[in-house]
């Protein structure tokens, strides 16, 4: 006996419907999977044979055929074994459902238990826009499916809750909570939706990151940070070993205000699709990724099988912090110069291509040297050109991209030990969130880092003597025509942080101040 059932699957960041026909037949016993399967999803014969037999039915000593449709598209995961346990069930003939369209999305036990599966918001979305009205999900991931509006989420913990459920159509689990409006598109929110926060969900954070107040001394530093985060600008750290510049890039959660409604939906659908932790609500948190300087092309990037986000994926609409960052490698370097300029990555492989959302803040530091002693009173130990060398491991074109580099010196103990009390998070995050709470209300409502071309002169407003000076700066600094945008774009920030209209003479020396040259950037990194 054939039986059809709908469930899901996810291609990148997407959600996608797939149609689970199962066929039981007469003839030699065997359980086949068509349909482009992954490895993963191969395995899930066993995992239902085995859910199957603990849930008390019989697994049928018969020819099965799964068949996965459509046929061309690349499936993976586990989120079809519910489905196909159920599908293997009705075609044996051991239960019969009520009629009505309901899709099956969740990874099966040996125990017959229902596990919650990643990526379940975009997977519910895509079966929502295609017009299922109701999905058995995860009894563990209901949170994470009542913010899909338009289909219910009724929850099982059990296959033998999932047959129960069809059997008799009576809901499951309690009743989900407000939902928000979800687009068709992952990040694409409507106006105002009613949202769902918890305030104990870790999404939140905030109690363990380190207080600005805690960074003594750099005042230069602490004054970039701000001016970065105020435009979502690219930074770039430089000291010798111990001198705040990880502590420093640490208080940034801390110093930025929370995503806004269309902003926190991509977000959640990125740590749904993720799977890191159990999306309760949305992220509200904008995220900050600090990968390992030995992370691999495709742990940083994205990409294997699955085509899985990377971590500039999963920094998007956050930050992303790499520490010690000419020890990364150089093709990981490389890649970061797309997503920086455009906001995203496109991964291809030989069976598909995604392309994935990277809007991210580049936040780096650095060692001046391999012996880190390059500026200080302790003699440097590397050959001659070492610290020149070294910061030639970041190219010329990703040296272009990043907006601010700042040098930070060794202090001595007196200014960390006896030196006054500085600014703490707080008050530094009241000031960022009001510069970018100016720069929405300022067409084209984008951070100053996003903006560019006619948008970015009109926003600047500069005045003859401006226009003047920014002419004469970037000459000197040899800058290119995108790091002569990027001056504009600082100092446009910097404005912002003043209360100005129009970008002065001063606004933009300062952010002159913080470009490197592009001859010999080293030197802009002198402590």
């Amino acid at each position: 006996m054939l039986a059809t059932l709908l469930s899901a699957t996810l291609v990148g960041l997407d959600g996608r419907r797939i149609r689970v026909e199962v066929d039981v037949a007469p003839g030699l016993p065997g359980f086949t999977i068509v349909g482009l399967a992954d490895a993963a999803l191969r395995e899930s014969r066993e995992r239902v044979r085995g859910a199957i037999r603990n849930a008390g039915f019989i697994h049928p000593p018969r020819r099965i055929t799964v068949n996965l449709a459509p046929a061309d598209l690349p499936k993976g995961g586990s989120s079809v074994d519910l489905a196909i346990a159920v599908g293997i069930l009705l075609g044996s003939e051991q239960f019969t459902a009520i009629a009505g369209q309901t899709a099956l999305v969740g990874e099966l036990s040996l125990g017959s238990e229902v596990r919650s599966v990643p990526g379940l918001l975009p997977m519910l979305a895509a079966l929502a826009v295609d017009g299922v009205k109701r999905a058995l999900v995860p009894a563990a991931s209901l949170a994470e499916a009542a913010l899909v509006p338009g289909i219910e989420a009724v929850g099982c913990a059990t296959l033998g809750d999932a047959v129960d459920v069809l059997r008799s159509r009576r809901r499951r689990g309690p009743a989900p909570p407000a939902r928000v409006e979800l687009a068709a598109e992952p990040g694409a929110g409507r106006e105002d939706p009613p949202v769902t926060e918890s305030a104990d969900d870790p999404t939140m954070g905030g109690a363990t990151d380190p207080d600005l107040v805690e960074v003594r001394g750099q005042h230069e530093a602490r004054r970039a940070l701000e001016v970065a985060l105020a435009g979502g600008h690219a930074l770039l750290l430089m000291g010798p070993p111990g001198s705040g510049k990880t502590l420093l890039a640490r208080t940034i959660p801390s110093l930025l205000p929370p995503l806004g409604d269309a902003e926190a939906l991509a977000a959640t659908i990125v740590a749904s699709v993720s799977g890191e932790r159990p999306v309760r609500a949305l992220v509200r948190r904008p995220p900050f990724r600090a990968p390992h300087h030995t992370a691999s092309y495709a742990a940083i990037v994205g990409g294997g099988p699955g085509l899985s986000p990377g971590e500039v994926t999963r920094a998007d609409h956050g930050v992303l912090f790499l520490d010690e960052l000419p020890e990364f490698g150089r093709d990981v370097l490389e890649a970061l110069r797309q997503p920086l300029e455009e906001g995203r990555v496109a991964i291809a492989r030989a069976a598909r291509t995604a392309i994935l959302p990277a809007r991210f803040q580049l936040v780096a530091a650095m060692n001046p040297c391999r012996c880190g002693h390059t500026g200080t009173d302790i003699p440097c130990e590397c050959p001659p050109n070492g610290p020149e060398r070294y910061v030639a491991r970041i190219s010329g074109p990703l040296r272009d991209r990043i907006d601010l580099w700042v040098g930070m010196p060794r202090l001595p103990a007196a200014a960390l030990i006896a030196g006054g009390e500085p600014e703490d998070s707080a008050t530094v995050a009241a000031r960022v969130a009001l510069a970018r709470e100016v720069q929405a209300t300022r067409p084209p409502h984008l951070l100053n880092g996003r903006v560019s071309g006619r948008a970015l002169r009109m926003a600047c407003q500069l005045s003859a003597t401006a226009r003047r000076r920014a002419i004469m700066l970037a000459e000197m600094e040899r800058l290119s025509g995108r790091g002569t945008d990027r001056l504009l774009r600082v100092a446009r920030t910097i404005a912002d942080l003043a209360g100005e209209a129009a970008v002065g003479e001063a606004h933009l020396e300062e952010a002159a101040r913080w470009r490197a040259p592009a001859a010999r950037p080293h030197l802009a990194l002198a402590v």
